[in-house]
């Protein structure tokens, strides 16, 4: 399913996702659908596997945090996942565990390499 303008009208922040050859995307993501990052990537059809469904156990939905945003401090889980994982940077999140609120709107995310 992709998600269009017209999906949308109040309670939305802009997204922007650098993919995984240099692009920018500026995306429309719904504040009030409960929603993260990996999930609102694939809505997108952005190349984001999420392959544990946002359990934060493969992080295959690895972002960098590209702009100034403050975000919630990571679980525990996200911590020891990013651990294991590869390509990890001092920016390194998973997108999973990064929840669309008014608070992240016009934040900047690059998609780790695969």
């Amino acid at each position: 399913m992709v998600l269009t303008d017209s999906d949308f009208m109040e309670n939305t922040i802009k997204v922007h996702i650098i993919d995984r050859e240099g692009e920018q995307h500026e995306l429309d993501a719904p504040t009030d659908m409960n929603m993260n990052i990996m999930e609102v990537c694939k809505s997108y059809e952005l190349p984001v596997e999420g392959t544990c469904g946002g359990m934060a156990l493969c992080a295959s939905c690895q972002v960098y945090l590209e702009s100034s945003h403050e975000l919630p401090e990571q679980s525990d889980a996200e911590l020891a996942m990013l651990d294991q994982a590869f390509h990890v940077k001092d920016n390194s999140r998973l997108g999973c565990q990064i929840r669309i609120t008014e608070e992240i709107d016009g934040i900047t995310l690059r998609l780790a390499p695969k």
